[in-house]
């Protein structure tokens, strides 16, 4: 029984030896392990140092500054063909919605009454020719015998104004004849200008009057106008332009595959629209093909100046700060630096800026994890993502490209 209770302490001791030793060894590989992994984000940490970006060069053009506005198709002239006389209806040449050339016949009034009346004055001419002749005459002899001494001087004097109140009689009635001619010359009303008839109301038979409703109206399609309004701050280098030569106007239907229309600037307005502080504009566009139609609504195109010189980015190079717009400007060293700049003009996806020398690399893309002092390296995947964001490298010309937007 002794010997029992000396071996049994004995084991424990063993065992506990044992445990303990287990709990330093698992300690240590815990430490080994914690130690590992600080290590290895150490190590990751300082390779994520940089920051991967887009960038792209600042370029130095000519950029012609186009501005876009809505326009609306509008016709040169629009006339409304009336009667000049009170008549009926003879006949109808056209149709509705026909072309017409100036000088082409449209329609033929009854002209009866207006034949009649021209007869009539006729022959009271005819009339008063024969009594101014026989008053003509009669004076004669009056004169004959006045100085016979036969008659008295008021007697003369009768006959002699018995002889001008037949004179101005005859010349009235010869202004009548006239009068009478001129509305006969009514009886054939012909196009006044070159263009496309409207709605026709009125058929052989129907009473026409100078104060009832028109006989048909013609709109002059070939050339055509379109009228847009531009800001009030864009007419200095309107007039300026528009002074110096033509200035080139596009118009592009809102319709899919039409072509944009070629036209000029034919007209300035003399006042600017104080209630919207625009300007109104009118421009002229050759229709042969009869493509733009009076009231269609259109996208106008307008370049009045260009600036030469230009220092351009991609937009999206452009950072907005809580004071003021900057880029960020990359370094030698691969450092960036933040750049206030100037915004001038916004198009196509490019800015005109002022406050940065061209040659300059500029971060495009992933600018939103940098801050000045930032260290960049260019992105794998740039050539995509300029692609994506532009269509084109802007390091191959892209800055040269025109578009919209002014600040």
């Amino acid at each position: 029984m002794e010997m029992m209770s000396h071996e049994k302490p004995s084991a424990r001791v063993k065992r506990r030896i044992w445990i303990a030793m287990l709990g330093i060894l698992f300690i240590a590989l815990a430490a080994g392990i914690w130690v590992w992994r600080a290590k290895g984000t150490a190590t990751s940490a300082k390779g994520t140092s940089t920051i991967q970006v887009v960038s792209a060069m600042v370029a130095e053009a000519d950029v012609s500054v186009r501005l876009i506005a809505n326009g609306t198709v509008t016709s040169q002239q629009t006339l409304e063909v009336r009667p000049q006389i009170s008549a009926t209806i003879k006949a109808v040449y056209i149709k509705e919605g026909q072309f017409v050339r100036k000088g082409d016949r449209l329609f033929t009034l009854d002209m009866r009454t207006e034949d009649a009346n021209l007869s009539k004055t006729e022959a009271q001419v005819v009339k008063d020719r024969a009594d101014l002749m026989t008053a003509e005459r009669n004076l004669e002899r009056q004169r004959s015998l006045f100085r016979q001494e036969v008659i008295s001087q008021a007697a003369l004097d009768v006959a002699q104004n018995q002889v001008d109140g037949l004179r101005g009689q005859l010349a009235v009635d010869q202004a009548a004849v006239e009068a009478s001619r001129v509305a006969r010359s009514f009886s054939e009303i012909t196009a006044p200008i070159t263009g496309r008839t409207g709605a026709i109301a009125i058929y052989p038979g129907s009473l026409v009057q100078p104060s009832g409703a028109a006989l048909v109206s013609i709109a002059q399609i070939n050339p055509i106008n379109i009228s847009f309004t531009l800001p009030e701050r864009e007419f200095v280098d309107l007039q300026q332009a528009f002074i110096k030569g033509e200035v080139p106007v596009n118009a592009k239907l809102n319709l899919p595959g039409q072509p944009a229309q070629k036209g000029h600037l034919v007209f300035v307005d003399n006042a600017v629209d104080t209630a919207s502080g625009t300007i109104r504009l009118k421009a002229e566009f050759p229709n042969a093909d009869h493509i733009l139609w009076p009231g269609m609504f259109v996208t106008v195109t307008i370049s009045p100046r260009t600036l030469t010189h230009a220092v351009t980015v991609p937009v999206q190079a452009v950072q907005t700060g809580p004071e003021k717009k900057f880029l960020y400007a990359i370094g030698e060293d691969q450092k960036v630096a933040s750049l206030p700049v100037n915004v001038i003009l916004i198009q196509d996806g490019y800015a005109v800026i002022d406050g940065i020398a061209p040659g300059a690399r500029v971060v495009v893309e992933g600018a939103q994890n940098l801050r000045p002092g930032s260290v960049v390296v260019e992105s794998e995947n740039r050539g995509q993502s300029m692609e994506d964001s532009h269509g084109k490298n802007p390091d191959k010309g892209g800055a040269k490209r025109n578009g919209v937007g002014k600040k």
